[in-house]
């Protein structure tokens, strides 16, 4: 059976594809009627979405490394020129990490001191094991990368990983052990932005061909950057938290919780003509809704591919 898939649209130079960061949160799943059944199976929900949305982000893959047979099903349950972006494991980034995540043979390799530790880090294992493990990730994703439907890699490093010549090695090693991969980069400290490291930074994502992470979130921390707009690889990439300041740094039960907002139009508006900026320097554009509280995500993406086209309302 033929699947439908939703249009890209074309601005300035430039494919824009406009999505969300998950499609199966269970908010969104259980709590509304976006989905037109409740009672859908998995593969009839990721079609229903490509189907309307281009473009989407799985970021179940950063608490659980993907299996390649689960990218294979992502591969089959999606038309032919739909681009999923992938959220790296958060392993592979330095945030801590559910020890059982780890593949069961490589857990004999963790120190005996780290072994009952609530939560794993990259630091706890020696590089040759870091390096299997970026190794096996990658393997996983070739299914959606052989069919051309990997757009990138997203690593989103901690709110601690500030610009320094170590943070920076770790950024380097990483496009090493995932050479021949798309990859974006999002940081959640505004150091790496601040006036006098701005134009180094953005630099130094140009010179290793990696795509400077744009954003919209809470301001006023110091784990938030501004909404720096720029293109440091063909592929230019916006990714929308809400701005929800009560909850940014707070701890909740879930991360869709965390992220609960839904924009204003004349919020969304803002950045019509920024994204046609990105538009004009680079050849691609990814603009992702992580607001994944209920139907929010879905109605602001729906919006803004509205604007973006032309239609206001």
């Amino acid at each position: 059976m033929a699947l439908d898939l939703a249009p890209a649209l074309e601005i300035g130079r430039a494919r824009v594809k406009v999505g969300t960061c998950s499609w199966t949160d269970a908010t969104l799943v259980k709590e509304t009627d976006w989905y037109p059944k409740r009672s859908m199976k998995a593969a009839e929900r990721l079609a229903y979405y490509a189907a309307r949305f281009p473009l989407v982000e799985a970021d179940s893959t950063y608490y659980f490394p993907p299996t390649p047979e689960l990218t294979a099903s992502w591969v089959e349950r999606t038309p032919p020129g739909f681009t999923m972006n992938v959220k790296a494991w958060s392993l592979l980034t330095g945030h801590p990490t559910f020890p059982h995540s780890l593949w069961p043979d490589l857990q004999g390799e963790v120190p005996s001191e780290h072994r009952d530790k609530r939560r794993l880090y990259a630091s706890h294992l020696a590089p040759d094991v870091l390096d299997e493990a970026f190794a096996r990730f990658r393997h996983a994703l070739l299914p959606l990368a052989e069919a051309g439907k990997l757009g990138a890699v997203l690593l989103q490093y901690p709110r601690w990983f500030t610009p320094k010549d170590d943070t920076r090695a770790e950024i380097l090693a990483a496009r090493q052990r995932l050479p021949d991969l798309p990859l974006c980069v999002e940081f959640r400290n505004r150091r790496w932005l601040a006036a006098a490291e701005c134009e180094n930074t953005l630099e130094f994502l140009e010179n290793l061909d990696l795509a400077f992470v744009c954003v919209d979130e809470p301001q006023g921390f110091d784990s938030s950057l501004p909404p720096v707009v720029a293109a440091t690889s063909d592929l230019a990439v916006v990714r929308f938290h809400g701005r929800n300041t009560s909850t940014w740094e707070e701890s909740t039960e879930t991360a869709a919780e965390r992220f609960k907002y839904r924009y204003a139009p004349d919020e969304l508006a803002e950045w019509v003509p920024r994204l046609a900026e990105l538009a004009e320097s680079a050849t691609e554009v990814h603009v992702l809704m992580n607001n994944c509280w209920r139907d929010d995500a879905v109605v602001n993406a729906a919006q803004l591919a509205r604007m973006l086209a032309g239609d206001p309302g």
